[in-house]
């Protein structure tokens, strides 16, 4: 059992931090990985990445939204309370190594898998320019933490609300174009068409490019499959061979495919919660 010991509520409720005592994982984990969780018996397992990690304190930070029963029923939690399973750390680290300048971009809850990677990224003397964004004001997550992880940092609102209005691709072509072969590498990571747009983008530049897949994961040993992505032709396990994969060679149409494969029964799953919690209430 793991114990939660803080909770916030980010992003209109919508998006919710907790840092849970795992201690082992927590002296373990470097950026880019992520752990399995199940809230109790009868729960589903689902992957989450640590944005924070404190080994002095043995604590991990796991920053998800609500989209699901299994993440809204996790929101039902509150320091004090335990979650049943957390298995980690999982999945390759991301490759830190000095380059030169490095653009770091992350769009909605995406931000809080970039942070730790940015942050490792200056601190091994890249020049880091980050651009993060989210489609209102409101639901822009850990501005200030990415501030102090980069030496740069641009934000955009798809409405306008908050730093430059469209999307994060657009900041990111014109850094591009401002900066040349300056770039040595860019880290995209956030909704599958984000990402898909940004490699375009970085392809065409000759940018090498990191992305990591939140592919769908059940065992996180690469046994059950269900993490299946084609990369350069290849099948690959997001749960093994990535999380993190060259984004220029990863095949988005296939896996935004896979990653709606169970709509229908995770709506009817959400509706049977939500009803639940109706008659408890």
């Amino acid at each position: 059992m793991y114990e939660i010991v803080s909770k916030t509520e980010l992003a209109q409720g919508t998006v919710v931090a907790m840092d849970v005592v795992a201690p082992r994982i927590a002296a373990k984990a470097r950026p880019g990985q992520f752990i399995i969780l199940r809230v109790n018996e009868t729960g589903e397992r689902i992957p989450l990445t640590m944005a924070e990690t404190d080994p002095e304190r043995g604590t991990i930070t796991i920053i998800f939204q609500v989209v699901g029963k299994t993440t809204a029923l996790l929101k039902t939690l509150n320091p004090g309370d335990k979650i049943m399973d957390v298995v980690g750390p999982l999945g390759r680290p991301t490759p830190i190594s000095k380059k030169g300048t490095v653009i770091c971009v992350g769009g909605g809850t995406g931000v809080a898998v970039l942070h730790p990677i940015t942050r490792a990224m200056k601190q091994v003397g890249n020049h880091v320019i980050a651009i993060i964004g989210a489609r209102t004001k409101d639901l822009l997550i850990l501005e200030d933490k990415m501030r102090a992880a980069s030496h740069e940092l641009h934000v955009c609102t798809d409405d306008g609300s908050y730093g430059h209005k469209g999307f994060v691709t657009e900041v990111l072509e014109a850094k591009l174009k401002e900066l040349g072969e300056d770039v040595k590498e860019a880290v995209c990571i956030g909704p599958v068409p984000m990402m898909k747009f940004c490699c375009e983008i970085t392809k065409r530049y000759g940018v090498p490019t990191l992305v990591s897949l939140n592919a769908i994961m059940v065992d996180g040993t690469g046994m059950c499959g269900c993490c299946r992505v084609l990369v350069g032709g290849e099948t690959k396990f997001a749960c093994v061979d990535g999380p993190e994969f060259d984004g220029h060679k990863v095949d988005f149409d296939s896996l935004a495919r896979r990653l709606t494969a169970y709509r229908e029964q995770e709506k009817l799953a959400m509706e049977l919660f939500m009803r639940q919690c109706s008659c408890q209430s």
